[in-house]
């Protein structure tokens, strides 16, 4: 097996892959998240049961290129945080042939009318028969940073020699600027808390910094809401055996401007009062906990993602980092920094298929030799985001187009004559990176530790 892809898929055993001188360990982490009012979900619900039983299961794929699915009669994979998989959300198996979403399926489905990435698109039931059980595995992609940086090794020199070196300044210059409060993170993680409303507003600053922070922050408040949550839709969905993905949905467009139109956790930079308020409005009695949780969960993610396998915690610092000790001391954090930073270069849609192919391809190896049907994203629990390995050799896929019923049920409608192709989709253009924030980083000052 590969160390690195092992190392992004959360059922297996990260023996060796710590960094040293933590004050918790995963296992410990483990033990708290259980422990939490939904923290059952995590190791037993209906997603996870459907995708390890055998039987068939039923995704719900939205789609804005019906024709080319019909003409092509391939379904493409997309990147994001499957890598390279059909993305889908769980359906249930209803009385008279139709099929219930999960709650996640159902704020897609009516997302459609509201965002633009999604306008116009038309819902697929997607049947994937595999060819026997095998255990549900998820994928976390905060921990891909070693992935992408074995990448953009391999792949560097379809950079010009300008682009290059234009990449690898920018990140050393972004650690630099960052380096306080990057050693906050790891002094917190090795068991010495900074004092909690100081830490929040030095999070929020130091996004802007090193957007890779914003989606670190942006899933440590989605996995806190998820857990913690006690409102009436939270205990009906848990009833069904789903984790409550409206939350962090909520989470996120409340608190970025513009989010419908870019999805970008980059952006996603609350100060202390910004928290306290935005997780107010969603359900008040979990605000006044959702510092300290952040402060010390992030701060223990960072460590275990960021770092390389057996570090000091204690012993690395970021001041005066360059790129080959960034490489030696944090390549996961270097990965996560080279592969955002290379996506805001004016040649990127050029460079697209160049990266991520080959990361996409990967990932399809991987999963075949595991028989890896339906990856699913664990970065903060199983909640509802499952992909559909697009070279999987064994598993029977049937494809039909759906329509929505007043009850919110799906009814297949039309059989497709379409299959999964290990293929990314186009290049769609698209803004890659907010202004307002890119000047605020040419701009920058101090960021506060």
């Amino acid at each position: 097996m590969d160390p690195d892809w092992d190392h992004a898929h959360t059922d297996v055993p990260r023996t060796g892959r710590a960094p040293g001188d933590l004050a918790e360990r995963d296992a410990d982490w483990r033990r708290l998240l259980d422990q939490t009012p939904n923290g059952h979900l995590l190791r037993d619900n209906a997603m996870l049961r459907s995708l390890a039983s055998g039987a068939p299961i039923h995704l719900l794929h939205l789609t804005r290129s019906l024709d080319a699915v019909r003409s092509s009669g391939q379904l493409l994979a997309s990147t994001g945080c499957l890598v390279g998989a059909v993305y889908g959300s769980p359906l249930t198996p209803a009385p008279g042939g139709t099929l219930r979403p999960h709650n996640l399926g159902t704020h897609l489905l009516a997302s459609r009318g509201k965002l633009d990435s999604r306008r116009g698109s038309t819902p697929l039931v997607v049947e994937i028969t595999p060819d026997r059980p095998a255990p549900a595995v998820g994928l976390d992609y905060l921990r891909l940073g070693p992935v992408h940086l074995r990448a953009y090794e391999a792949h560097r020199h379809a950079l010009t020699p300008a682009e290059h070196e234009h990449v690898m300044r920018s990140v050393t210059d972004r650690v630099s600027a960052a380096a306080p409060f990057l050693d906050t993170l790891l002094r917190n993680a090795s068991g010495w808390p900074s004092p909690d409303l100081p830490f929040i507003d030095a999070l929020a600053a130091a996004v802007p910094v090193l957007p890779y922070l914003g989606y670190l922050y942006f899933e440590t408040v989605a996995e806190y809401l998820m857990l913690h949550s006690a409102s009436a839709a939270t205990k009906e969905f848990a009833a069904r055996g789903e984790m409550n993905n409206h939350l962090y949905k909520d989470l996120a467009f409340s608190a970025v401007t513009g989010m419908d139109t870019l999805f970008d956790l980059g952006r996603f930079h609350p100060g202390h009062s910004g928290l306290l308020d935005l997780v107010g409005r969603i359900e008040p009695a979990l605000a006044p906990g959702a510092p300290a949780y952040i402060r010390r969960r992030l701060s223990h993610t960072f460590a275990t993602t960021c770092l390389a396998p057996g570090r000091d915690t204690m012993a690395v610092t970021f001041r005066q980092a360059g790129p080959a000790n960034l490489a030696a001391m944090a390549p996961g954090l270097l990965g996560q920094l080279l592969f955002r930073e290379v996506r805001l270069l004016d040649r990127y849609p050029q460079l697209y298929h160049v990266f991520e192919q080959a990361k996409a391809m990967e990932a399809w190896a991987y999963w075949n030799t595991r028989n890896i049907v339906t990856p699913f994203n664990n970065a903060c629990g199983p909640k509802g985001e499952v992909g559909l390995n697009p070279a999987v050799p064994q598993a029977r896929v049937t494809v039909w187009t759906a329509e929505t019923c007043e009850r919110g049920l799906l009814h297949p409608i039309e059989q497709i004559e379409a299959a999964p192709a290990p293929r990314l989709v186009p290049w769609l253009a698209s803004p890659l990176r907010d202004r307002t924030e890119e000047q605020r980083w040419n701009n920058r000052s101090t960021v506060p530790a």
